[in-house]
Formats: C-alpha cells, structure tokens, sequence
C-alpha cells in the first residue's frame, strides 16, 4: 500500500503551511481564551493539528492512485456520515438552529467538512472515467450534477449552507476545467443558485441578515452588528495591532471570535502586518498549488490535475468569502478560515488536503507520468 519515493516534500511549501497553522493555532488560542476564560480551546485545537500532521505524514507515503481507487468507497461513507447527523443517538443534535455534527464523545465530528476533500477525490475520478462523455455529451455533465445533488440535499438538509455552496462550486468548476458544455453547465449553476437563493429567502434568519446587511445604515442605530463590531476591531488595530492577546473586541463584543471571525480578531491584536502575513501565506500557497495542478496536466496526469486544481479551488473560495466577510464587503456567514479558525474537523481534513497537495508535486517531479502508478 505505501510508496517508496525518493522525492521529499517541497520544503518552502511544506514551511509555509506548517508556519501557517501555528500562526492559526496561536491566534485561535487568543481569542478562544479571552472569549471562554479557559484553555480547554486552545488544548484541543493542538490536539487537532497533531491527528492532521499524523494523517498527513501518512497520506505522503501513499501514492495517489489509492486515493482513485478507493474514491468510491470514501464517497459512500461519507454520504452515510452526512445522513447519520440526524439520527437521535449518533448525532450531536441541533446547535445552533443546525444538524451538522455526529457526537464523538471527545469532540463533535462534521461529516461536511471531509465532503469538501472527498467529493473532489470522487468527482476527479469520475472525470477521468467519464472523460469522453464530459466533453462529447450531456449524460456526463447530468451524470456529474446526480453526483454533486446527493451530497447538496444532505447538507442543505443540514442547513449547512455554507459547505453546500462550496462541495458544488468546486465540483462544477472541476467539470468546468475538464472540458463539459459551457453553456449548458452556465445554466445549471444559475438553476443551482436560484435554489440556494430560494432557501435562503425561506429561512427568516438567513433572509433577515442579508436584507439588515444590504438595507442597514453600517454606522447606524440597526446596523449590522458583528460586521460592526469586526471592523471596529480592525480599525483598532491598526499596523502593528494592540497586541497579542490584548483585544477587547473577542470577550463580548465579536461573536465566534475563535471560528468565523478570527480574520478580525488578527486585525486587532497584530493588525495590517498580521492580515497582510495571512494573505501572503495563503497567495504563496495556493500560487504554488495551482502550479503543482498545471505541472500533472502537462504530464498528462488527468487524476491529480483534477485534485490539485480542486483542492486550490476549495481553499481559494473559502478563504476568499471568509476574508470578505470580517471587512465588510459580504454578509456574515459560517465559513471558517482554512489553517486559521478554531474547529477540529475543519483543521484534520485542511492539513489532509494540503497533503494530498504535497504528494502530487512528489510525484510530479518523481516522473510518474512515466511510471505504472500514473494518474
């Protein structure tokens, strides 16, 4: 089952996502701390980092093509994950309004979270398999949207809007780069979208924060008050930030401080200069990522190509409506910034699809275009 491979990892890439996620680690714990009063936050996401760091190691020393061959498998469980949320004595129950969690005992597992990894596992399978009927026919592109849906009602059933926009905005920018149908899959996604506006319209609570965001005064009696709240923090902040652990904005002010609103949070403490060495680490990443995706296709390594460039994308759109939504350019929403936020699943399976990343440029530059274990 494990490769010898006489490629290690990439040591600046592989520097700056460990660099990366001890910044999270320290930042999570600073506001965790000053918004619970306790430790226990900053204990357990430690905790966490090292299960990702153990998964990782594992994960580069199996060569891609397990990760095909079982791609399958790991969809099936994880859609069996999604439904067992729901049941009394497996799942976690409803938090806050939502059906997302399965009670581990030691921390609440989220079955959407490793969607976001396997269904882009699956989905480059299924390309490869189904490569002429992508590209030549609608059976494929239909075939891709039954995939994406089975995954969407469980998670829209979740009420997890959140990870439901982004396992099907990854899925069909991977059908996108795979050759489909432009237009036809340019009407799909604006049907898709339609659907997650009507749900949203629906929901009072969802409705009511997008209508308050775009309709209040910011500044106002009824504005909009944890975006408020964020920017003030990082306006505090300023350049150099008040300091680490010295924001006030974290203790009742900010909700989910250590989660959602850890971008605001870094803006106070460290301010311009602590945003501006997330932004960078985060652009150095995923510039290289995306090059570790163009090297496979070049090699005609369909497979990883399709991986590389989903697990970019993922990171890309996440980080990106996270970022936009502790400034104030979109209405706050439950998206977790990758390596940063607090969250224990979030945290295994982020380090986890970095590793998959990391594996890919190993057998890029091992020349296994060239070798039987080729995907």
């Amino acid at each position: 089952m494990f490769d010898t491979i006489e490629q290690k990892p990439d040591k600046k890439l592989l520097l700056a996502i460990l660099a990366l996620t001890l910044f999270g680690w320290i930042m999570s714990s600073s506001a965790s701390v000053g918004h619970f009063g306790t430790f226990s936050f900053a204990f357990k996401q430690g905790v966490f980092i090292l299960l990702g760091i153990v998964t990782g190691v594992v994960i580069l020393r199996l060569p891609l093509s397990f990760f095909k061959r079982h791609s399958l498998l790991a969809f099936g469980i994880t859609l069996f994950l999604l439904f067992l949320v729901f049941l009394p004595d497996i799942g976690a129950g409803k938090i806050n309004g939502a059906y997302r969690w399965i009670d581990l005992g030691i921390f609440n597992f989220q079955p959407s979270e490793m969607m976001k990894m396997v269904m882009i596992l699956f989905m480059a399978n299924f390309l490869v398999e189904q490569e002429e009927y992508i590209t030549k026919s609608l059976k494929g592109l239909f075939k891709a949207i039954f995939i994406v849906s089975l995954s969407g009602a469980l998670t829209i059933a979740e009420t997890d809007l959140g990870a439901t926009i982004i396992i099907t905005a990854t899925a069909l920018i991977m059908v996108f780069i795979a050759g489909s149908y432009v237009k036809e899959l340019f009407y799909i996604g604006t049907i898709i979208l339609f659907g997650l506006s009507i749900f949203v319209y629906f929901n009072p609570a969802r409705w009511g924060r997008v209508i308050s965001f775009w309709t209040n005064d910011l500044w106002g009696k009824d504005g909009v008050y944890q975006t408020k709240q964020a920017l003030l923090g990082i306006a505090r902040g300023d350049w150099f930030g008040t300091g680490l652990g010295s924001g006030i904005q974290k203790y009742t002010k900010l909700p989910e401080p250590h989660t959602d609103m850890i971008f605001a949070i870094t803006g106070e403490e460290l301010g311009i200069v602590g945003m501006l060495f997330i932004l960078l680490s985060f652009a150095y990443i995923l510039t290289k990522g995306f090059k570790i995706a163009a090297k496979a296709s070049k090699d005609g390594r369909k497979y990883s190509y399709y991986v590389a460039y989903g697990i970019c994308s993922w990171f890309a759109m996440q980080i990106s409506v996270n970022i936009a939504m502790n400034i104030g350019l979109m209405p706050i929403k439950g998206f977790t910034l990758p390596l940063i936020s607090y969250g224990g699943s979030s945290m295994i399976f982020t380090i986890t699809a970095l590793a998959l990343l990391l594996r890919i440029d190993m057998e890029n530059r091992a020349g296994y275009s060239k070798r039987k274990s080729y995907v």
